[in-house]
């Protein structure tokens, strides 16, 4: 037997380590708290098997950002079938949140013969709806606020989810796939099918333009390479902004679209690289920080604390 100053026969004791101070501490891990409202995912343009999967993955994501979420996803298009719409994820989400804070069902009579107390109404917010959109794109959010009110669900409407330093990072890490872009300033500095100017494509017009316009100064500073905004939805935005860059130095061009997907009309995009003479890059698709943007955009609606960002981000 041994006491807290030391082992009586002799052998060490396994002490409780003291937690770590200071800024480099692991931060505490952060769950859902009990009974918080469903996070929906509202999900743009048409519906198919590649964008469920992507959708999927993204919220698994978001789930291990914040253990304990009840997260489901929503179609903008969807048929109710195979594809949910937004309203009835919302209508399921909120009418499961209420049969959970009830419980059991209740007795007609109590033991003593007397009828049980009725349940405090619940006057919490029931649902979040995040869409799944990397910057704004107001044509979007009106059909998704539209669909949020017409459920009478009493859930609420985040905003979109850049821009972001974690978008910039997503952009460069897909143009480092194509081979567009090296890794990093510390390695990969040979890459002869490297761009030296990217054109940032977006879709949702002029204030979509003017975020990814913040973004692309993220992404410029990341790879030391001139950036520009263009919407693929002007007709001609994208060439034109390949000759600006162009005209300014810039020989080999890449696109790279500030979009997470299923937010992109088919074609769009190669058409406006075909037209520019430009790589393209791949959408963000289900890349780890768009998740994990899902997850800090839901959190901050619900008043909790988020985790700590990466070194380097601040917290959204």
């Amino acid at each position: 037997m041994s006491s807290p100053t030391g082992p009586d026969n002799g052998l060490p004791v396994r002490m409780p380590r003291p937690r770590q101070p200071g800024r480099h501490r692991r931060p505490e891990p952060v769950v859902a708290p009990e009974n918080a409202p469903a996070l929906v995912l509202a999900v743009p343009g048409t519906p198919s098997s590649a964008t469920r999967g992507l959708a999927e993955e993204t919220l698994s994501i978001a789930r291990s950002e914040l253990p304990g979420l009840d997260a489901r996803i929503g179609f903008a298009d969807g048929d109710d079938e195979e594809f949910p719409s937004l309203g009835s994820a919302l209508t399921q989400a909120v009418a499961d949140r209420a049969a959970r804070r009830r419980g059991p069902v209740a007795p007609d009579v109590t033991p003593d013969g007397e009828a049980p107390a009725e349940a405090a109404e619940d006057d919490s917010l029931p649902a979040v709806v995040v869409p799944l959109l990397a910057g704004p794109n107001p044509a979007l959010m009106r059909r998704i606020r539209q669909e949020v009110l017409n459920s009478a669900t009493g859930a609420e409407l985040t905003d979109v989810l850049g821009p972001h330093p974690l978008l910039a990072e997503g952009v460069h890490v897909k143009l480092s796939e194509a081979g567009l872009a090296r890794a990093d300033r510390a390695r990969l500095f040979t890459v002869a099918t490297a761009a030296d100017g990217i054109v940032l494509a977006t879709v949702g017009g002029e204030d979509a333009v003017q975020a990814a316009g913040i973004t692309g100064m993220l992404l410029a500073a990341r790879l030391a390479v001139p950036v520009l905004a263009a919407g693929l939805d002007e007709e001609g935005a994208v060439a034109r902004t390949a000759e600006q860059l162009h005209g300014s130095g810039s020989q080999q061009l890449a696109v790279a679209p500030c979009l997470i997907g299923p937010e992109i009309p088919e074609g769009l995009l190669e058409a406006a690289a075909k037209e520019a003479g430009c790589s393209t890059a791949e959408p963000l698709g289900a890349y780890p920080a768009v998740g994990k943007l899902v997850a800090s955009t839901y959190a901050a609606k619900i008043g909790i604390a988020q985790q700590q960002a990466p070194q380097g981000m601040p917290a959204r």
